[in-house]
């Protein structure tokens, strides 16, 4: 299989200013850039360059492939979960979802906020379908739920590099901009059919 950096789904000025060109050149460009020439270089001349990228991360052990693997994992599906001009409440079966399993949209919304900034260092808040029931959970570093069987919904970086150069240490109100400006409904609907 051919491993390559996928576009990024919208111009890199896309999601200003909730996100700016800069954040997302350095972001994309570098960090994500670099997991994907680790998980090549890594990948060379073994037998798991065949495989898919979900399928490297569902079966390698703990150490390097996992983690450039999970990590272009992750920051491809970050990419998608957001998107110009989104944020606000999800719609359809999606919201009756979260009204189900969290009481309401503000419940769940208080509840993502809270475990995406309490994620200690590194790491990742998740939206996610764990055998019928939605929950929020967070990752630390490469970690990723799609590992352990459960279907992303969507997903918040929270590693500093994120968001470090439009929101300094004020990581709440990088995740509060990213569930009022930027979250892709959407996304997370398709993800949750």
């Amino acid at each position: 299989m051919k491993f390559e950096l996928a576009p990024l789904p919208y111009a890199k000025d896309a999601l200003a200013p909730h996100l700016t060109a800069e954040t997302l050149s350095f972001h994309y460009e570098k960090h994500h850039q670099t997991y994907m020439t680790n998980l090549k270089n890594l990948l060379a001349g073994k037998p798991e360059a065949d495989k898919s990228l979900e399928e490297i991360v569902k079966s390698a052990t703990p150490g390097p492939m996992f983690n450039n693997a999970a990590q272009v994992w992750n920051h491809d599906f970050y990419w998608t979960s957001m998107k110009p001009n989104g944020g606000g409440e999800p719609t359809g079966k999606l919201l009756e979802a979260i009204k189900k399993d969290f009481g309401s949209y503000a419940e769940f919304k208080g509840k993502f906020q809270d475990a995406a900034v309490k994620q200690f260092a590194s790491g990742w808040a998740w939206l996610v379908n764990n055998g019928g029931k939605l929950e929020i959970t967070t990752t630390s570093n490469a970690e990723t739920p799609m590992a352990k069987g459960q279907t992303c919904l969507l997903t918040c970086d929270v590693w500093e590099h994120a968001y470090y150069i439009d929101y300094r240490n004020l990581r709440a109100k990088y995740v509060e901009t990213f569930l009022n400006s930027l979250v892709n409904w959407d996304f997370a609907a398709a993800n949750f059919k």
